[in-house]
């Protein structure tokens, strides 16, 4: 277990360099960060936990005159296995300051998901389970912006990356037993396609909802949206203090010609509309309006299931869960609702996940051969169980 001493925080480059150094030499390292999000767009990384087998440090990101340099290298070391829980966030973060995503990487989320612990497990569900520890949250609310750190948030801290050891080894031990490395890895992949943790203005209008949308109202949506993202990006503050989701839904809606028509956006005001803002959004708004029909964004449409499915589907969702739950397999692993409904409809020309590599031996295969007839679901006892059609 990691030995740590009272207010293990590195402020200096040279402490940070020793330490990077000396991790480099192990297998794998444990890693969490600690950020502030609330009045930026981007985080704002205080705070980065790391472990060893013996040793857990804090490396605290704002200390004046820190260099990071020796940390990101550790982090693009393809030597050493960088373990985290739920790492989504922190990878945004790494990302943004290397321009890459550490590498090799291991998220226990991911494991414990494909191990049976259910879907977007949480950590201290793990450390309870796993390592048979409870954790403090006491600190959970730290403002972690503010200086000096208290030796009981160092500590809490810290407790993330000396529990992550544990619990990386008992699910690693599970995969291996249970020859789910690469069911991991396949999700793993998803978590590292650089793609997702880049933020192009022109795709942020995807994240916005609207009833009943058409072409041109995304259209117009779109480029304001895009103004918007780029205008937050810039001057590095949330989405919504620039302009509200509401507010640029309205604008799509009723596309504003003049700054009169643009002020009577709830939300927006006479002062903005009037300013540089207002002449920004009015001019993504005539953009919008003067795209060609064939370049507007399509509108997402559920497919049309063929009518009578509905009991052939609700059979194969508990044939589905029940499989789930004896193999202890999170369900969102394997399918998705509307993934099952086309494999009701559609048979072996859905074109869904589950009807390919590991998915099909595990669930997909079964599916369809219980929706074509040749297999049956019985009660047997208080489980259900699938037995095979004999040929006559």
């Amino acid at each position: 277990m990691c030995k740590t001493a009272t207010m293990s925080i590195i402020t200096d480059t040279k402490s940070l360099a020793e330490f990077c150094d000396r991790l480099s030499k192990s297998t794998y390292v444990t890693v969490d960060t600690e950020f502030m999000r609330e009045k930026t767009y981007w985080p704002q990384l205080c705070l980065v936990q790391l472990a060893s087998d013996d040793e857990a440090l804090a490396v605290d990101a704002l200390a004046e005159g820190l260099d990071l340099t020796p940390m990101l290298d550790l982090m693009a070391d393809k030597s050493v296995l960088k373990v985290f829980h739920a790492a989504r966030q922190d990878l945004e973060i790494f990302y943004k300051l290397m321009g890459s995503l550490p590498a090799p990487l291991f998220d226990t989320q991911v494991a414990a998901m494909v191990c049976g612990f259910g879907e977007s497990v949480g950590y201290e569900t793990l450390v309870n389970k796993l390592v048979g520890a409870q954790v403090d949250k006491s600190s959970r609310f730290t403002d972690w912006s503010q200086r000096p750190l208290t030796d009981k948030q160092v500590k809490y801290a810290l407790d993330d990356v000396i529990h992550l050891r544990p619990i990386y080894e008992a699910l690693e031990a599970k995969l291996a037993a249970s020859n789910r490395h690469e069911w991991q890895e396949e999700e793993l992949a998803k978590l590292i396609d650089e793609k997702i943790y880049k933020f192009p203005p022109r795709e942020a209008w995807r994240r916005v909802k609207a009833r009943a949308p058409k072409p041109r109202f995304l259209a117009v949506l779109r480029e304001v949206t895009a103004w918007r993202e780029t205008e937050a990006q810039k001057r590095d503050v949330p989405r919504n203090r620039v302009l509200r989701d509401e507010a640029l839904v309205e604008i799509a809606y009723h596309t504003p010609k003049s700054v009169s028509e643009l002020s009577r956006t709830r939300g927006l005001g006479k002062n903005m509309a009037e300013g540089s803002a207002g002449e920004k959004i009015l001019k993504a708004v005539k953009s919008g309006l003067e795209l060609p029909d064939d370049e507007c964004p399509e509108v997402p449409r559920r497919p049309n299931l063929p009518r009578g499915i509905g009991p052939v589907t609700d059979l194969l969702k508990v044939f589905f869960k029940t499989k789930c739950e004896q193999q202890e397999v999170a369900q969102k692993l394997i399918a998705h609702n509307d993934h099952i409904e086309k494999i009701a409809a559609y048979g072996e020309k859905a074109d869904v996940p589950a009807l390919s590599g590991w998915r099909r031996q595990w669930f997909g295969q079964d599916a369809l051969n219980l929706r074509d007839g040749k297999l049956a679901l019985v009660i047997n006892g208080q489980t259900l169980e699938l037995v095979e059609f004999e040929d006559e």
